[in-house]
């Protein structure tokens, strides 16, 4: 029961973050699209806040019924496809007081993501079945942005302008990591995972293990590219190329899961997909190129270590 309500707290919490971009927009009278970016934003954080919100004291009976919350995404996808979303004014800080705010800072400011980290490994690995690893995540960012409050000697207010600026940077793809999570159980219901096996079957020789091997890390990374997650490609890709076309040849299921999973973190690196890693950055380092900024330098990382990954399978597996 705790760990229900403290998830669901740190929904509410994402919830408030999108009201207050809400309450922004609507006060920025010079906005571009003032009432559709705050319609965008206000449902979103109602889905967020109020979607399960009985969880908070543990009424499960409580909630806002799937039908409706479906409705509300498909108003934010025609939203955000007709581009009427739109960033608003936000307080631009001039070089003179990065650099001033840097120099006075230094090097402490790593120490909230540092904290981060810690805070989340040391709560996950105490209170792992209590709260879970999600609720750990919750934890340490709290306790990460009080460190950063104190170490900047920033006002809270000031925490509440940059997150709804960081939130309006990125836009609706902020949204990708749930639909694609959906989308990836979604698929694996649908028997998706057949479809690409009889597929496959046409191709690699029967009894092949190396083309298993390397069809099963590729298709990996390519569907994790186009879902945007690995998890979400995991299961489709292992039911419909890693179980009949490597474990069935006498790979170890242990070794060939674990490294079929981490070969589609390859493709992870290369898709503007996974937002929260390749999409968030770029608004966060304030890069001129918003979409492949960051792939275009992850890209070579990427393609060796999938190589790598084959290898491994190949020699570790059999």
């Amino acid at each position: 029961m705790l760990k229900n309500s403290l998830t669901e707290l740190l929904y509410v919490l994402c919830g408030l973050v999108c009201f207050y971009s809400v309450y922004a927009t609507l006060k920025d009278k010079k906005h571009p699209s003032r009432i559709a970016t705050a319609l965008f934003w206000g449902l979103l954080g109602i889905i967020f806040t109020f979607s399960r919100i009985g969880l908070l004291w543990g009424n499960k009976n409580i909630f806002i019924k799937d039908i409706y919350i479906g409705y509300a995404i498909l108003v934010l996808t025609l939203l955000s496809a007709s581009k009427k979303v739109k960033i608003g004014k936000f307080k631009e800080s001039t070089e003179e007081f990065k650099k001033a705010a840097s120099e006075k800072v230094g090097n402490s400011i790593f120490i909230p993501a540092l904290t981060l980290a810690i805070v989340t490994f040391a709560v996950a690995q105490i209170w792992t079945k209590q709260l879970g690893s999600l609720v750990a995540l919750g934890i340490a960012a709290v306790v990460s942005a009080i460190l950063a409050l104190v170490i900047t000697k920033g006002k809270s207010s000031d925490m509440a302008e940059d997150g709804r600026r960081l939130l309006e940077i990125v836009g609706p793809v902020n949204i990708l990591p749930q639909l694609l999570a959906a989308l990836g159980a979604l698929f694996t219901a649908a028997g998706v995972g057949t479809v690409i096996s009889n597929g496959i079957k046409g191709v690699i020789p029967q009894g092949n293990i190396l083309m298993g091997v390397i069809a099963y890390c590729v298709g990996m990374a390519l569907f994790t590219m186009i879902m945007g997650n690995a998890f979400a490609a995991f299961a489709v890709i292992t039911a419909g190329i890693g179980v009949p076309f490597v474990i069935a040849l006498g790979g170890n299921p242990v070794v060939v899961a674990a490294l079929g999973l981490t070969a589609g973190y390859c493709g992870t690196l290369l898709t503007p997909m996974a937002a929260n890693f390749n999409i968030v950055p770029t608004a966060i380092l304030e890069m001129k190129d918003k979409r492949y900024g960051v792939i275009k330098y992850q890209a070579p990382v990427a393609l060796i270590m999938l190589t790598i990954h084959i290898v491994l399978m190949y020699v570790w597996a059999f």
